[in-house]
């Protein structure tokens, strides 16, 4: 980092050193929350990578993250601090350009977009985004014996996103917020407080704030006063994260340069999923992909519930390990599945039961938490009488990862981290690094840290995948994809997935998902709300019916109406793969969710922060579950034109009604966007661009457009920074002769990348075309669909479409439509 100090500022002092504990006494560091004296500034220190200041109760440190983004971390002696779980990066980043003014009132301290004004007296820090107000402490850092946090000002229109999983509608503020992951079995309509809470707010005046302590505590979003943001915890780090963005997407794009970016997934993970509570034996599996072959539907991952390992739900986690009598052969099947295509994936719990066959061994190994005795914690739940593994500790985590690396080697492609809360957790349990209280919410983050980890050290080439219930800000950067618990079936089950889904994807979390379907409860078969819930589910990032026995979660095992439609819309999201692959892509590059919420597109618009029934599926589509038994949906709209993906129509102005069948959900494509799709596909083994269908929706009211298809080989680590990754490049130009594209291709290629592709270009809402002109060849227009071949074109008057066909061999090509 680079400093630039004003001629006020002390000089360097390297030689001191920073220094770790201040000479505060004790008791000061004991006072009450609210001190009858106000913090004051004494003297500061600036070093190489951070601003260090000395108040009258505590040290605070400054640490740049990035232009726009600063941590700041309040200590006073005697206050036990914890690692900042949340930060990606614990070394600084060397791009950062800092300056340092200092005057008699204020020290002054810019990282370029953003800025900290530190007042010296009384002490308080307000921060300014490219010289503008952003926010501001109010209080800012408190303290007593069982009691931490911080307070800030809230301006009066402020809306608030945030706290992780919540059913409580986008905007939270005015909420009292809970931060302890809890299971919230049967959820529907409403739930303060679920599996993966988050101490973290993005603000509509465009700021992120992260509080990085994960021990229990509270955010209140001005539920207590209405002007003041408090956070509040029993102990942990007493730090928090300001990001800013001068625009949304940027915003999140800092912010994930800070606690880390999502690694690409397999493209495996893109399909579609067989799971359920649960397959319990190795001829259930078989019987179960074969409907799924017999029924036309493609299927790329199997996910097996807690039966593997035992054939009880009670009294056998922790066996971690084939249950022999209904697997015998577990190795064979697994190998079978993977020769069709088809991927298994285990749940595994951290918890181990007494009664289970590990239980000696984990005890041996020391790995587990302990009581306050320093002996293995038991307690009893659910399951039965259990200990806890300690994945904040070395032998916790080596004890696990063993039994992980044996099941990986007999050909287990993924995991399944279940009850990560975790769900029962006395607060009396010692782990390695401090009381259940202090790092409860951490937990799922360390136990994916472990996988994530010990995968890339042993597979360095390959992508895990980790799926998981809970975690804490910057589990995304060890691969976590988490879903929505245990949600009840039904319309109530499906209404708040879209603002569950959105509140995460906001903060990093941009693969949540849901059952599909529902999880709990339910007598009986309901056709309606289960098809439209798999229908959204083709517009959401992952893939996976699953559910209770009772009622089986895959569509192959229902009536012949519900297995068509489901059919129909798992093939379109197959054939989707090309853009939605790039989504994921975008997402490991920049941070950006796959689903965004609708203010994404007009920042000035607060009324579409509200918006939960709707949003963006990448850039292109917007889409409208059906949430409730109806034939018309109201959509609104965030400007621009948008058609019909079914029919195009045209909607455009601020709403649009919507006629919906059983048969089709509201999706909308925006104008000017270009939509690639492949051809249908068993699984993603099959996946090839070969054939490449680019649907192009033409308006006068875009002048300029393009789109991106990114690909790689599907499974190989790091592919585009290795360069082995191709991006296929479109463009589409009006003028007064028509409509002009170009073609072109970036990237080294990769194993298994078509030499050269078959282009259908299908212009919509376009009339007759006069020519058609690639390069110098002029392309000829055929009559009848069925003469449509390479080279030539085919205009279908009634839907008013024009289908174009070409080969690609990769170089830049041109294409002009004079109409």
């Amino acid at each position: 980092m680079k400093v630039v100090k004003s001629k006020k500022s002390t000089r360097l002092l390297q030689k001191l050193g920073l220094k770790t504990v201040l000479t505060t006494a004790l008791a000061a560091a004991l006072q009450p929350a609210f001190a009858d004296t106000a913090r004051s500034y004494q003297e500061h220190k600036l070093f190489d990578d951070k601003l260090v200041i000395e108040t009258t109760d505590s040290q605070v440190t400054l640490t740049p993250l990035n232009s726009g983004a600063l941590e700041v971390h309040y200590q006073r002696e005697g206050m036990k601090q914890l690692p900042s779980f949340a930060r990606a990066h614990q070394q600084l980043q060397q791009d950062v350009q800092a300056e340092l003014n200092v005057s008699t009132e204020a020290l002054r301290y810019s990282l370029g977009d953003i800025t900290a004004v530190i007042h010296k007296s009384p002490f308080a820090i307000e921060y300014l985004h490219n010289g503008k107000p952003l926010l501001s402490e109010e209080h800012g850092f408190f303290a007593n014996q069982t009691m931490r946090g911080f307070r800030f000002n809230l301006t009066d229109d402020e809306k608030l996103i945030g706290g992780g999983q919540r059913v409580l509608g986008m905007d939270r503020r005015g909420h009292r917020l809970p931060l302890y992951n809890k299971a919230h079995y049967g959820y529907s309509t409403e739930s303060e407080q679920m599996y993966f809470s988050m101490p973290a707010v993005m603000s509509s005046n465009k700021y992120v704030l992260l509080f990085d302590n994960s021990a229990t505590g509270t955010m209140d979003l001005g539920a207590s006063e209405e002007s003041v943001m408090q956070f509040e915890a029993v102990g942990g780090r007493s730090a928090y994260i300001v990001v800013a963005g001068e625009n949304y997407p940027k915003l999140i794009e800092n912010y994930v340069d800070v606690t880390g970016r999502q690694p690409m997934p397999p493209r495996w993970a893109l399909g579609n999923f067989a799971s359920r509570f649960g397959y319990r034996s190795e001829q259930e599996v078989r019987e179960t992909i074969q409907a799924f072959r017999d029924e036309d539907f493609p299927v790329d991952a199997l996910v097996l519930d807690l039966f593997w390992f035992g054939p009880d739900i009670k009294g056998h986690m922790g066996n971690l390990a084939w249950d022999k009598e209904n697997f015998p052969q577990p190795v064979e099947m697994m190998a079978e599945l993977k020769e069709q295509g088809i991927k298994t994936i285990l749940v595994t719990e951290p918890f181990v039961l007494s009664t289970s066959e590990r239980w000696d061994e984990a005890v041996a190994s020391n790995a587990l938490a302990k009581n306050l005795a320093g002996k293995p914690k038991q307690f009893d739940f659910y399951f039965g009488n259990t200990g806890l593994i300690d994945v904040f500790s070395e032998d916790g985590r080596d004890w696990f990862w063993n039994i992980y690396q044996d099941l990986k080697a007999q050909g287990v492609s993924g995991w399944w981290g279940d009850l990560g809360e975790p769900e029962v957790h006395p607060s009396d349990t010692v782990h390695a690094i401090g009381m259940a209280d202090e790092i409860h919410n951490a937990f799922g983050h360390r136990w994916a840290q472990m996988l994530f980890e010990n995968e890339k050290a042993n597979n360095p080439d390959e992508r895990p995948f980790i799926m998981m219930r809970a975690g804490f800000p910057g589990s995304q950067r060890y691969g976590m994809i988490p879903w929505t618990g245990d949600v009840s079936r039904g319309w109530g089950g499906l209404q708040p997935q879209v603002e569950l889904s959105l509140q995460m994807g906001l903060l990093g979390f941009a693969y949540t998902h849901s059952d599909l379907g529902g999880f709990a409860d339910g007598e009986r078969f309901e056709r309606t709300p289960y098809i439209r819930w798999l229908q959204y589910g083709t517009f959401q990032p992952v893939y996976r019916p699953h559910a209770q026995e009772k009622i089986a979660p895959e569509p192959v095992f229902h009536d012949r109406k519900t297995r068509r439609i489901t059919r129909d819309f798992i093939k379109l999201r197959y054939r989707l793969l090309p853009y939605n692959y790039t989504l994921a892509f975008e997402n490991s590059q920049t941070g950006m969710p796959l689903m965004r919420p609708l203010f994404f597109e007009n920042e000035n618009n607060l009324e579409l922060m509200d918006n939960k029934s709707a949003y963006l599926w990448g850039n292109d589509f917007l889409v409208a579950p059906v949430m409730e038994d109806t034939r018309k949906v109201s959509v609104e709209l965030p400007g621009g034109i948008w058609f019909d993906y079914w029919n195009d129509n045209q909607y455009g102005g601020d709403k649009a009604e919507i006629k919906v069948s059983l048969e089709t959900i509201p999706v909308l494509v925006r104008a000017g966007a270009f939509i690639p799709t492949v051809a249908d596909m068993k699984n993603t083994q099959e996946y090839t661009s070969e054939y490449l269908r680019l649907d192009y929706y033409a308006h006068e009211s875009v002048q300029q457009s393009s789109g991106t298809v990114y690909e790689d080989d599907g499974e190989t680590a790091d592919a585009f920074a290795k360069g082995q990754y191709e991006k296929l490049l479109f463009s589409g130009e009006r003028n007064e002769a028509g409509i002009d594209f170009t073609f072109t291709r970036e990237g080294d290629g990769y194993t298994g990348a078509p030499e050269s592709r078959n282009v259908e270009l299908v212009l919509h809402n376009v009339t007759l075309p006069a020519a058609i002109q690639q390069g110098d060849q002029t392309i000829a227009l055929v009559k009848r669909e069925k003469d449509l071949t390479e080279n030539t074109a085919w205009y279908n008057k009634r839907e008013k479409t024009l289908h174009v066909k070409f080969p690609w061999s990769g170089a830049s090509q041109s294409l002009s439509v004079a109409q």
